[in-house]
């Protein structure tokens, strides 16, 4: 069983509650998550099983999309409405300022990630650290919002949106960074992940559902990667890890090995110019 599932996480379970339940469920030694999503928050996880969970990067640096909700007036220390009240703000909004501050967040920028968050510092991740009342100095990340859309009127200091960003937001942080536009405090209520890259949660299956059958293979998920056709004896090479050069390809990009019969056998990635690094062997 190599390949991924696509995985509808209901609110409430962590990442490692639903590879655990779906390791349980499909009987499957190895298994692995591309991407954490908070237990607060619902939406598409992405699981890696098999030989797969060696592409688990491959996911990290796709763009993302979320669906979620803004509440305004508290600044709390998880950044989403689940944590504690740490400072309160009055501030009357209006729909015309709301709309002018989501506009303005589209586009790239330094932002700071939340202590609740699994960046790790030292070995230890923060929200570790957070769960013991410290508090360290983070390192702004560049991140970019390519949509920022207002889905529903302003009502009791929320609303719903939708938002599309690039690798690496955090989306409570998004929440944070707009209320500081408004003079004032906010967290998500509210977070479901839509989509990975290509990868909509519409194609997702809860867990209860999930069934062998809906394995995404390893032969289906790179059908579109560029590929070369190899000779018996250099396969047994690739099979035994060994690097390949201008001699066999001259590429910037990716590639699979094919053997004569035209079958998969290895995933191999640029690591300088002229010189490709086995990934994955099928």
């Amino acid at each position: 069983m190599d390949g991924f599932l696509l995985v509808n996480k209901p609110v409430g379970l962590t990442s490692h509650d639903v590879v655990y339940r779906v390791k349980k469920k499909l009987h499957i030694d190895k298994i692995g998550h591309t991407g954490t999503l908070d237990p607060f928050a619902s939406g598409l996880l992405i699981l890696c099983l098999g030989k797969a969970t060696k592409l688990a990067y491959l996911f990290s640096n796709l763009d993302k999309a979320y669906e979620g909700k803004v509440v305004f007036g508290n600044h709390y220390d998880t950044y989403d409405t689940t944590g504690k009240i740490v400072d309160s703000k009055d501030a009357i909004i209006s729909e015309e300022s709301l709309s002018d501050a989501v506009s303005s967040m589209i586009g790239t920028y330094n932002q700071l990630p939340p202590m609740y968050s699994a960046i790790k510092k030292d070995g230890r991740k923060l929200y570790e650290l957070a769960r013991e009342g410290i508090e360290i100095e983070r390192e702004t990340r560049s991140v970019t919002i390519d949509q920022f859309s207002i889905k529903s009127p302003l009502i009791d200091n929320a609303f719903s949106f939708y938002v599309h960003v690039s690798k690496g937001t955090y989306i409570r942080s998004v929440a944070v960074d707009l209320a500081e536009k408004l003079g004032t405090f906010a967290a998500l209520s509210e977070l479901r992940r839509v989509s990975v890259g290509k990868y909509n949660v519409l194609h997702a299956k809860n867990i209860e559902e999930i069934e062998n059958s809906d394995i995404i293979s390893l032969d289906n998920y790179f059908q579109d990667t560029p590929s070369i056709v190899l000779n018996e004896y250099m396969i047994k090479l690739v099979q035994n890890g060994i690097y390949l050069d201008q001699r066999q390809i001259e590429t910037d990009q990716p590639f699979l090995v094919k053997n004569e019969s035209l079958e998969n056998i290895a995933y191999y990635e640029v690591i300088s110019t002229n010189t490709y690094k086995p990934i994955l062997i099928f």
